[in-house]
């Protein structure tokens, strides 16, 4: 292969693993967010699905191009009772 196709196939490949990130940035947040609003209603909720997203998010983070970014943190099912418990003030 020629050094043109592999720096092509290189910037690519980077290219998704940022736009996949900002996707499941996005994602991560929406489900954040629905667990905020189910707590506030006093609805039962996980945060497992956080937390795969997380997981993914973390993966890509350690194959190189978005080490630069904050590594996510798990989140707890009490982490969202007290966010929900300071907003709620």
């Amino acid at each position: 292969m020629s050094v043109h196709h592999e720096i092509s196939k290189h910037s690519e490949n980077q290219h998704y693993i940022v736009k996949r990130f900002t996707e499941l940035d996005q994602q991560r947040e929406a489900y954040i967010e629905k667990a905020v609003q189910k707590c506030k209603n006093g609805e039962p909720f996980t945060t497992d699905e956080i937390n795969a997203i997380t997981k993914e998010m973390n993966e890509l983070g350690k194959q190189g191009i978005v080490t630069s970014l904050p590594v996510r943190q798990q989140v707890t099912v009490e982490m969202v009772k007290e966010y929900v418990g300071k907003i709620s003030k």
